[in-house]
């Protein structure tokens, strides 16, 4: 007698519902089954994980909110100049451009002694990049970097025009 291809689950969430599970080897069907029967139907699943998506994306826009007022305030406090790009790069760059910065302040003044003096100038470099994609690129580097990164895009010798344009 063969094992049974269609098995009937009833699943966490209630419903019934019945399962060709002949694209699986007999002797792991009836486990299959009672995994099933202990998950939410598919409609469940789909409803459940769309309300999911919902409240994620809902939190994640809270949370940037959060990140922008507390970056604009930095700015301002420490009188950073606005950013140059489109409305959702200035925004990014500011975002990046405090935590780059901050983020650098800790590894230099804080943990690694540096002047409050030398601090200064790096913050006064820094006040001339208002390219919000510079920052945007620098947000993943190594806080310590940053003196050496400023001085890389502030060099004067730079052509500030692209030459292959």
């Amino acid at each position: 007698m063969a094992v049974k291809k269609i098995w009937k689950i009833t699943h966490s969430c209630g419903h019934e519902a019945e399962r060709n599970l002949g694209d699986r080897p007999a002797d792991r069907r009836a486990g299959f089954a009672e995994w099933l029967a202990k998950q939410k139907c598919t409609d469940c699943w789909r409803a459940a994980k769309d309300g999911n998506e919902a409240e994620k994306a809902a939190w994640l826009e809270a949370k940037r909110a959060a990140e922008q007022a507390e970056s604009d305030a930095w700015s301002e406090q420490y009188r950073m100049p606005p950013l140059e790009g489109t409305e959702k790069g200035t925004a990014w760059g500011t975002r990046c451009r405090h935590q780059v910065l901050a983020a650098a302040y800790a590894a230099l003044v804080l943990d690694g002694g540096m002047p409050e003096s030398v601090w200064e100038r790096i913050e006064d470099q820094a006040r001339t990049i208002t390219r919000a994609g510079w920052w945007i690129d620098q947000r993943t580097s190594e806080p310590g970097d940053l003196p050496e990164l400023l001085d890389a895009a502030t060099d004067a010798d730079r052509p500030t025009e692209n030459p292959f344009a």
